[in-house]
């Protein structure tokens, strides 16, 4: 199967560390260099440095939760990188570790037979988790409002039959003065 990167890097990426295995192919040879990391800046710093230093030109990772955002982050700019779905590079089953992930991930890379996902620009990124903090703040607040009008009728203060809304300023200043 043809290589189409010579200079490769898979991770696997958890909550506290980080398992990456540069695969290098020099003169029909494959090399596999793995090693671990925490998750601190300061760690993920010191992989970012351990691949340039090797002349990793790709990098991949598994989309995992959260926990892949500080690398991509960190790595980002430096290093071509490729997201990938997790279902989309489930290793055969069998013996399963951080090792054997790594390094799936990184043949797999090597052969161009990862899908990238989308990983928006950082502007992007920032407005997605803006509005999301959006929308469940909003849910929060008809949730509030949901259990002052229940506590409301358990008191048998029947203000919602008398307002169209409880919380606009007719309902507010009858609670005031209640």
């Amino acid at each position: 199967m043809e290589v189409l990167h010579q200079r490769c890097a898979g991770l696997d990426v958890h909550k506290a560390t980080v398992v990456g295995c540069l695969r290098v192919q020099e003169r029909g040879r494959v090399r596999h260099e793995v090693r671990r990391w925490g998750t601190t800046t300061a760690e993920l710093l010191a992989l970012g440095d351990w691949l340039r230093q090797a002349g990793c030109t790709h990098v991949a990772t598994e989309a995992t939760g959260v926990y892949w955002k500080p690398v991509w982050h960190i790595l980002e700019g430096e290093l071509d990188l490729l997201l990938a779905n997790p279902a989309h590079i489930r290793n055969v089953p069998g013996r399963k570790s951080d090792v054997n992930d790594a390094t799936w991930i990184a043949d797999l890379l090597a052969h161009g037979l990862i899908r990238a996902s989308l990983v928006p620009p950082g502007p992007i990124q920032a407005l997605r988790d803006l509005t999301r903090t959006r929308k469940q703040l909003m849910r929060e607040i008809g949730q509030h409002k949901q259990r002052i009008q229940k506590v409301l009728e358990d008191a048998n203060v029947k203000l919602a039959s008398v307002v169209s809304d409880v919380f606009g300023e007719s309902g507010r200043r009858m609670l005031k003065s209640a």
